[in-house]
């Protein structure tokens, strides 16, 4: 099973040479720890970063420079500043080729809910409604079950909607899937974790075709 910095590590391969990517809140935002030094890769904030880096060591941070959640970041050589209306234009124009977002839930269509929490006062689902209507290229961080062992990838959604069939990709603790028009499509299992496991906690449709392998972690 992994651990939300796995999941980042394994969200990671997806991401490939001259990329330019939004990093959402969340697990997502553990990716750009992970990325192979020998490619280029943009990451974006939709605060108004482009070229953030990993995360700061201790005692190195800069409370000016902060990512959409409003934690600490680095930024690499080259790294440019600007306000929300250029970096919705960078979204809204479909100039960014992966975006990583969290989700609370995922129906195997590839509807995604990630913004209304459960009896907390939220302002709106903010920028995410822009992410999922505008990318074309979208997979989703998450736990494969809440805190009460219930799944999370779900037939339809219980929680208000981001966006409608837009979740290409899923990487849970348990196992990364593809979303297809049928459902689930299971390509690959956490170390340690069983084809029998994954299937008790996926709600949705779960195809699966032939031998499942092992996920390999960079």
């Amino acid at each position: 099973m992994l651990d939300k910095n796995g999941i980042a590590k394994r969200i990671a391969k997806e991401v490939k040479d001259g990329y330019y990517v939004n990093l959402g809140i969340g697990i997502p935002t553990l990716v750009a720890n992970f990325v192979r030094n020998d490619i280029e890769v943009e990451f974006q904030s939709e605060n108004g970063v482009l070229g953030m880096g990993p995360f700061p060591f201790e005692g190195e941070e800069d409370a000016d420079i902060i990512n959409a959640g409003k934690q600490t970041i680095t930024t690499l050589p080259g790294a440019s500043f600007f306000d929300s209306a250029m970096s919705f234009s960078m979204i809204r124009g479909k100039h960014v080729d992966l975006t990583i977002l969290g989700a609370m839930e995922v129906a195997e269509n590839g509807d995604i809910a990630n913004w209304k929490i459960p009896g907390k006062m939220v302002k709106g689902m903010g920028g995410a409604m822009d992410l999922v209507a505008s990318a074309e290229n979208i997979i989703v961080a998450m736990m494969h079950t809440n805190k009460r062992g219930e799944s999370k990838l779900l037939k339809k959604c219980s929680l208000p909607l981001t966006g409608i069939g837009c979740v290409k990709k899923i990487v849970t603790n348990l196992a990364v899937l593809n979303v297809t028009e049928e459902g689930f499509e299971l390509l690959e299992r956490a170390p340690g974790i069983s084809v029998e496991e994954i299937k008790k906690a996926t709600e949705g449709n779960l195809i699966i075709n032939g031998e499942i392998p092992e996920m390999e972690l960079i």
